[in-house]
């Protein structure tokens, strides 16, 4: 079932599984401000149980780009397009959200970006491939990021 997330009131609903709930609940959230406060877009995930389709894509990138297959389990994704830009998110009970920018007229803004939760470590699979920026959210607390271009073609 899907759940639109609410940006105001942050749930754990469908995440509390995760060592790290509150905190990937407030990432989760800080995404949903994202897209609501710059493309009026609400932002919606489904349990990773019921949306494959959406997994696979991700996977499919990260293996073919970067030679990446997490470990972690998905809990959940979110698919949907905001003008140009067609978004791909899963978020792992171990606190890590990927997301995948795809835009469908530019080649040179496509991008695949990893956050990672307060209080996770740094996934293995990401150690010493990836530098991380930290940034302060009030939703999210201190969340690290990186991110790595997409040289492929994938629609």
């Amino acid at each position: 079932m899907s759940y639109t997330v609410d940006f105001k009131n942050v749930s754990t609903v469908g995440l509390e599984s995760s060592p790290v709930v509150d905190a990937l609940a407030g990432l989760r959230a800080n995404e949903a401000r994202y897209y609501m406060n710059k493309y009026k877009h609400e932002f919606i995930v489904v349990p990773a149980g019921e949306s494959q389709e959406t997994l696979d894509y991700v996977n499919r990138i990260l293996k073919e780009e970067r030679g990446i297959e997490f470990l972690a389990k998905p809990l959940e994704t979110s698919r949907f397009q905001v003008e140009n830009i067609k978004m791909a998110y899963v978020f792992y009970e171990d606190g890590l959200a990927v997301n995948v920018m795809y835009t469908t007229d530019d080649p040179k803004k496509r991008a695949v970006g990893f956050k990672l939760s307060e209080g996770m470590e740094i996934p293995k699979e990401l150690e010493e491939k990836f530098k991380f920026a930290r940034q302060k959210s009030k939703l999210a607390g201190t969340v690290r990021g990186s991110f790595f271009v997409i040289k492929r073609e994938y629609e």
